[in-house]
């Protein structure tokens, strides 16, 4: 099929170049498109708003310094928030699959708010006048510290904005059930074998507490996430940059994302690793297997209904089988199982890029940045989700309680009275005869009925364990 396309031609340093004639990117980025046809994965919105407002940052900021013209950096500037606000978001088309500085993703930044700096200004695109995409857009920047910077900051913002919050919100859910469901109490589960008993909702509280510390965590890793690379240009050096103008950047970049950012103190770290990110990955990495660890416990606590578990029901969203009508499955906490595992996945991937940083420059940031920023969002989503259409309409069953004084696991408590190896002959031979332990207690022990009820209460059972002091209600 021949191209009916009308195209434009630009030069770049290395010749003549055809451009689409409606295009605000310009040569350097068709180039790239050309040599990079892998895939249909693109930098998603998180970063190309970073990217927009750490070009309008340093607009404002080459201004004060007298190094661009204010009427030019405020042109720049306003179209670099059209970028970042998400309008020219179909001008991104380089694939994640590229030069792994991410240089032709710079470019790609630089010559669409040129272009439409210039429109802006009454010129035509593809001129490079009145705005060049080097020596106007780009003023005191290199790819090598504009992409790390970019990661960091639309990182930032989706923590901020996304996650962290979805996250509290999963926790409130949590401990939402567990005061709700403090009064069940049930037998435990320890190698999938009876246990001593546990109240439900101490069960609910523990998901709560890993959702609380993998909050915890996240912080820890947004310290060092906070820390930019901007400044140091090409090999970490600062050649060619303003010694005010990193900082003065992230003064800008942290009143428009809300977050605390600052210049890095050692930009070579800062430009030749990717450790903040491999850093940050492994809390996403720990969050994501504690979500997991909750959305298996709920998927089994609410199996059968009949031949399985049973102890909670689970909100019946959608039908379960194209055979069997009636079938309900739990598909919620099937998902959140899913997006564990793509984000555990991605970890590895950011893994291997953290270990690809030859002497001045990592050659893995593109496809770092688009994990990163995938297992962020999926992680968002998914919690919220989870919280919104399966815990907050999770019930209890009567099953849990109903097994509870059959299980065996409850004569650790005749253990202080009668020993060890006594009570293990108890709990076997009430696991032969299938009769209760009370009722063999009562015939090999000296221990009357009321003695036994109370040693063998089960919710007195479950008090020892509350040593985080949460009230049973």
């Amino acid at each position: 099929m021949s191209d009916t396309r009308e195209y434009r031609v630009e030069r770049d340093s290395m010749g003549e170049f055809k451009v689409p004639a409606n295009a605000y990117y310009g040569a350097q980025t068709m180039r790239a498109v050309e040599n990079f046809p892998i895939s249909d994965l693109r930098f998603p919105r998180s970063f190309i708003q970073a990217i927009g407002q750490v070009k309008l940052a340093a607009a404002q900021v080459n201004s004060d310094l007298g190094l661009l013209d204010k009427d030019l950096a405020y042109t720049i500037g306003e179209a670099a928030a059209e970028v970042s606000d998400g309008k020219h978001d179909d001008q991104f088309v380089v694939d994640i699959f590229q030069t792994g500085s991410g240089t032709s993703t710079n470019m790609n930044a630089n010559e669409v708010i040129s272009n439409r700096a210039i429109e802006m200004l009454g010129g035509q695109r593809g001129s490079r006048d009145p705005v060049h995409p080097n020596d106007h857009v780009n003023i005191g920047q290199s790819s090598n510290d504009v992409i790390p910077t970019s990661i960091h900051v639309a990182a930032l913002s989706s923590i901020h904005d996304s996650l962290l919050p979805a996250m509290a919100h999963l926790e409130s859910a949590l401990k939402d059930k567990g005061d709700e469901f403090m009064p069940v109490v049930k037998t435990g589960r320890t190698h999938l074998q009876d246990a001593t008993p546990v109240r439900l909702g101490q069960e609910f509280v523990g998901y709560a507490g890993q959702i609380e510390r993998g909050i915890e965590r996240l912080q820890s890793a947004v310290t060092h996430l906070s820390e930019l690379a901007i400044g140091g240009t090409a090999v970490g050096t600062g050649v060619n940059v303003h010694p005010e103008f990193a900082g003065r950047v992230c003064e800008i970049l942290a009143k428009l994302i809300g977050v605390p950012v600052r210049e890095t103190t050692n930009h070579f770290q800062a430009q030749s690793s990717l450790d903040a990110i491999v850093e940050t990955s492994g809390a996403l990495k720990t969050i994501a297997v504690s979500l997991m660890k909750i959305a298996n416990d709920v998927r089994w606590l609410g199996s059968g209904p009949r031949a399985g578990i049973g102890e909670i029901d689970l909100p019946a969203v959608q039908p379960g089988s194209s055979i069997m009508p009636g079938k309900v499955n739990p598909v919620i906490p099937e998902s959140v199982c899913q997006v564990s595992a793509q984000v555990i996945g991605n970890d590895t991937a950011i893994m291997v890029a953290g270990q690809s940083g030859n002497f001045e420059i990592n050659v893995m940031m593109p496809v770092a940045a688009h994990n990163l920023l995938e297992s962020i969002e999926l992680l968002a989503t998914s919690c919220r989700n989870f919280a919104d259409q399966c815990i907050s309409g999770l019930a209890a069953t009567s099953k849990g309680p109903d097994m509870v004084q059959n299980g065996l696991a409850i004569v650790t408590t005749l253990v202080p009275h009668i020993g060890y190896d006594a009570s293990a002959s108890i709990a076997k031979e009430a696991g032969e005869t299938g009769e209760s332990i009370k009722q063999v207690a009562l015939r090999r022990t000296d221990l009357s009925s009321e003695e036994l009820d109370d040693i063998l209460d089960a919710a007195s059972m479950t008090e020892p364990g509350l040593g985080s002091g949460v009230s049973l209600g």
